[in-house]
């Protein structure tokens, strides 16, 4: 069984919606679909979430009014028959009845935030399996309200969901499709939460590792996961094949293409990621799995909102337990470190969360002297094949970089991955510096 995920552009028109299910329909291998939200649906609900916070109900109606008419539309032009059209009308109306219902709810709570922005994939899901209903394919859905939960530090319990589709898929074995939600779940306390945003790769993901799937296919408006960022880089192209954790890097340090945690659960299961396109379908696209090829150079990827933090003592010359000192008071206040760099006296961290910086620096300074921290900094990660064997790996980087500001490095933690950090009005000079050192034939 194959897990494919296609985002909120890929479902966003009617139109996409006829071409996703010529795709999931084109051979015989039973899916699992899940589903985004429409594009732009979970901006226009967490709107409306917020005008219902400040107590601007004309305002969250009027905004209820909008989105409504926009899936009237998508309803009648998505289907064909009256029955099909009757259908998608019927669950507009009957979401729309529960969003109307939680403007009624004095005060508007996170709680009813959730179940509110979570209508966005309520309605692609049962709209799209209504669409293959209409047109007479086996399917069936699948609530992931029922197979997926977080735990009480907000971490998808992968045994529960293993479990709850072991129980569930065998009662629809005469489905050849199988549509569910990506993006929400259930917390602890059984009340409707989410994965956070981009959570429908984690979703698909989770899935695939669960039922040990022969792969996951991450469906976007895009040929795969590129070499360099083509918002600010001419003449990107698509990355064919990555490892695990070089697709990890990338996707931590600022590859959009996919949510971070997306990795995980595959890498633990061993299950292929395929990153595809929906736009074009027959271009191959990026296989995430356990080879890849020996090209040295992978690609390089960039993560804004850095701030660096400069720890200087004395006292660590020769001493031990030093460092665990530090990381400890980062541990206290749950900031992870991006980058590590150090020297006798010194240590040079980053981090991407200053929500409590204050009181890190002042633990900190209980023992250490501390630098002005730098602000508005950006992390440069290249990743590809750096095993000790490859030479010159290093002095090409370096060469690329030559006339730009280098604050700190890291290198040798793993073999797949060389980050720098520059500040961040260097970013597209950089990017652009790395493409003609490390890309140009």
């Amino acid at each position: 069984m194959h897990v494919w995920k296609f985002g909120g552009t890929s479902v966003g028109k009617p139109e996409r919606m006829h071409s996703i299910r010529n795709l999931i329909t084109g051979d015989d291998t039973r899916k699992i679909v899940v589903l985004s939200a429409l594009s732009g649906s979970t901006n226009a609900l967490l709107a409306i979430g917020e005008s219902l916070k400040a107590n601007n109900d004309d305002e969250a109606n009027r905004q209820i009014d909008t989105l409504k008419a926009h899936y009237d539309s998508f309803i009648s032009d998505l289907y064909k028959t009256a029955e099909g059209k009757a259908a998608g009308q019927q669950i507009v109306d009957n979401e729309f009845s529960f969003i109307r219902s939680l403007t009624r709810i004095k005060p508007f709570t996170l709680k009813q935030e959730k179940e509110l922005v979570a209508e966005g994939e309520l309605l692609s899901t049962q709209i799209f399996q209504a669409y293959l209903a209409e047109e007479g394919v086996p399917s069936t859905l699948l609530p992931a309200l029922e197979f997926m939960r977080i735990d009480a530090d907000n971490e998808p319990e992968i045994q529960y969901t293993e479990q709850r589709l072991a129980e569930m898929l065998p009662q629809h074995d005469d489905k050849q499709i199988i549509v569910t939600q990506g993006f929400i779940c259930r917390n602890p306390r059984g009340e409707v939460d989410n994965l956070k945003r981009g959570g429908s790769d984690y979703t698909a993901s989770l899935i695939g590792g669960a039922i040990r799937a022969e792969e996951i296919q991450i469906w976007t408006d895009i040929d795969g996961m590129h070499n360099n960022d083509p918002r600010i880089v001419k003449n990107t192209f698509p990355v064919r094949e990555l490892t695990f954790d070089e697709a990890a890097e990338l996707a931590y340090f600022g590859a959009k293409i996919l949510h971070p945690s997306t990795i995980t659960p595959a890498r633990m299961f061993g299950v292929p990621v395929r990153l595809k396109n929906t736009m074009d379908p027959a271009a191959p696209g990026t296989l995430i799995a356990d080879r890849t090829s020996d090209q040295v150079f992978k690609a390089v990827a960039a993560k804004d909102g850095i701030t660096a933090l400069y720890i200087h003592s004395t006292r660590m010359l020769n001493a031990y337990g030093f460092l665990r000192r530090i990381f400890e008071i980062f541990e206290k206040y749950k900031t992870p470190v991006d980058m590590l760099a150090t020297s006798e006296v010194s240590v040079s961290v980053t981090i991407d969360n200053t929500e409590r910086i204050q009181e890190i620096s002042e633990e900190l300074s209980t023992f250490c002297n501390l630098e002005e921290p730098d602000y508005d900094q950006t992390i440069i990660c290249i990743v590809g094949n750096f095993s000790a064997d490859n030479e010159g790996v290093a002095v090409r980087v370096f060469n690329a970089m030559k006339n730009i500001p280098i604050r700190m490095i890291s290198y040798g933690g793993t073999e797949s991955n060389l980050s720098l950090l520059v500040h961040s009005r260097y970013k597209a000079h950089a990017l652009n510096a790395l493409n003609d050192g490390l890309f140009s034939l």
